[in-house]
């Protein structure tokens, strides 16, 4: 059954959780949707894991689109959300919408994700009223990472966890359809997705959140520059990659791959007639 914002939301109310992993190409979004997965983000975090940037900053809307049309074409039942990068929506509402727009109508994602909280509600509620639905980003936002000094934990004290907290009052009242608490205490995370009607989506915020996303690569220890704390390895794929690659490199260079059966034949009489 292809999973919508509406399901989403119904989840919530069922008090059913719900997943979601990123993807950045058409492979990888197949087996995710294969698998069951609820929703499938195509994050601006490829920067980092397939881009090999220092950060998310430097994404642009060409890089956000070529990866959607690949995952869109992918997967079949999971919701594909796209992230908006950096200074896509920031710069005004006009080009919030733009750009919103281009995710769906040539990226053929089904929402899209925006970093910010009551600084980018004029944008959630333009995005929203073009029939877009909007999935929105508060506590640590990668995108903002000069201005945190880092990727930090957010909303530890009093007056950060009640900006927080009103941040995701403002964009429920928005319209975004649900949001992701990244890198927030597991306590503030639970009071934010008891408070809301929409739904949470936790990424290092706790069990409580409604759903939970990670980076695939984190989650299959794909991607060793750095290990979050809040992530998971559930299957060492790496490593087996790594077997893989060193089997072929020993393999090709003793003359041993190709073999007979990897090979095609023909009537080699042929060749004494060659010239």
């Amino acid at each position: 059954m292809k999973n919508t914002v509406l399901t989403f939301q119904q989840a919530k109310k069922e008090g059913k959780k719900q997943t979601m992993l990123t993807a950045y190409d058409y492979s990888t979004a197949k087996l995710i949707d294969e698998a069951g997965i609820n929703s499938i983000l195509v994050g601006d975090s490829l920067g980092m894991v397939c881009l090999g940037y220092e950060d998310t900053l430097a994404v642009t809307m060409e890089d956000m689109l070529h990866h959607t049309k690949a995952v869109t074409r992918g997967a079949k039942n999971a919701l594909v959300v796209a992230d908006m990068p950096f200074m896509s929506y920031q710069t005004s509402v006009y080009d919030a919408v733009v750009n919103a727009g281009r995710l769906i109508k040539e990226g053929h994602a089904q929402a899209v994700k925006l970093e910010g909280g009551a600084t980018v509600c004029e944008q959630i509620k333009a995005i929203v009223n073009a029939s877009i639905p909007v999935c929105a980003h508060i506590g640590m936002t990668p995108q903002s990472v000069n201005a945190f000094g880092g990727f930090k934990v957010q909303g530890k004290g009093e007056a950060a966890a009640q900006k927080i907290l009103d941040d995701a009052r403002r964009v429920e009242e928005a319209g975004a359809y649900a949001v992701v608490l990244e890198c927030v205490p597991a306590a503030l995370a639970q009071k934010i997705t008891e408070t809301l009607e929409i739904p949470t989506i936790g990424i290092g915020a706790g069990v409580h959140c409604d759903a939970q996303v990670l980076v695939y690569q984190d989650m299959i220890a794909m991607f060793s520059d750095f290990t979050p704390k809040f992530a998971k390895t559930f299957a060492n794929a790496g490593a087996v990659m790594m077997e893989g690659f060193k089997a072929y490199d020993k393999e090709v260079k003793e003359g041993t791959f190709p073999a007979k059966e990897h090979t095609f034949k023909m009537d080699e009489t042929i060749i004494d007639k060659l010239y």
